[in-house]
């Protein structure tokens, strides 16, 4: 079998890491494997997610936003840090020149600008409640009301409660002391597969500084606790606005670095996310 030398760029969000691939001329040809291969720390490049720049057919779309899952090799919707790094690639590539532009992901359109200072601002679009969009299963459940949303509890995870949501993936968010002593690598692979999750879910520790500043820690979906994860801080702020503990703009600490969350607290208000995105290296690798 002929070897194939394929060209990427290392990137990476406030410590969330992705391989960027061009695939604006010639479409994404890869095999779930192959993109294992690259998202594979120790025999690939290594990231938690693998990015594809696809040309648009759109008309007022700049370009399409694809995005697999560095360990399974599987399309997954979103990803907002990798949404930043998907604006400083076309503009340092020479795609685009222009300084706002719109991407489609596989469930809906991304506005992204390029600030000044080199950081990127992402219109996330709205967070969706209704639980068939999440897909969250509370058939049976009792909720406890909480401001103007509820938490919700989950068999085997007592005596935790759930803020459950979607950012165009599925989110769960519960309140802790301290994001440093919370159970995140027992109590995230959990709720991570619990049945009241069909798709899966994405899990966040939030820990309330004030009404504007947060810590949190984030177990993603089929790839374990990430340094950073843009729509795990959009979908805690939401949900820390919705229970009352957070004011509509909020500076995010994630272990990988900060992010600025805003959102206007309305069912038709999109979340904007401003943070960093840095071009790490570029190479070639053989598949």
């Amino acid at each position: 079998m002929a070897t194939q030398q394929l060209a990427f760029t290392k990137m990476h969000g406030a410590g969330n890491d992705f391989v960027v691939l061009d695939a604006t001329r010639a479409p994404l040809a890869l095999s779930p494997q192959q993109l294992r291969h690259l998202g594979d720390r120790r025999f690939g490049v290594g990231a938690d997610q693998i990015l594809a720049v696809e040309a648009s057919s759109t008309p007022g779309v700049d370009f399409r936003y694809r995005i697999f899952n560095g360990a399974t090799g599987a399309e997954v919707e979103h990803c907002g840090n990798g949404a930043r790094c998907f604006m400083r690639y076309v503009h340092e590539r020479g795609l685009t020149q222009a300084r706002r532009v719109k991407v489609a992901t596989v469930n809906r359109v991304l506005e992204l600008v390029l600030e000044d200072d080199g950081r990127v601002t992402v219109d996330m679009g709205r967070p969706m409640f209704a639980h068939a969009e999440v897909p969250f299963d509370a058939l049976g459940l009792q909720a406890q009301p909480e401001g103007g949303f509820e938490r919700w509890p989950l068999e085997g995870a007592e005596p935790w409660r759930w803020a459950v949501l979607s950012m165009g993936n599925p989110h769960a968010v519960t309140r802790v002391d301290d994001v440093d002593s919370a159970p995140v690598a027992t109590l995230g692979p959990l709720v991570e597969r619990h049945p009241r999750f069909p798709a899966g879910v994405n899990v966040g520790f939030l820990q309330v500084l004030s009404g504007a500043e947060v810590r949190l820690r984030v177990h993603e979906r089929d790839a374990g606790e990430t340094l950073a994860c843009g729509t795990g801080a959009c979908a805690a702020v939401v949900a820390g606005v919705r229970l009352g503990w957070l004011s509509g703009d909020v500076e995010v600490h994630t272990r990988g670095g900060r992010l600025r969350i805003r959102w206007g607290g309305g069912a038709d208000d999109a979340v904007r996310m401003t943070g960093p995105a840095e071009t790490v290296y570029q190479g070639e690798i053989a598949l």
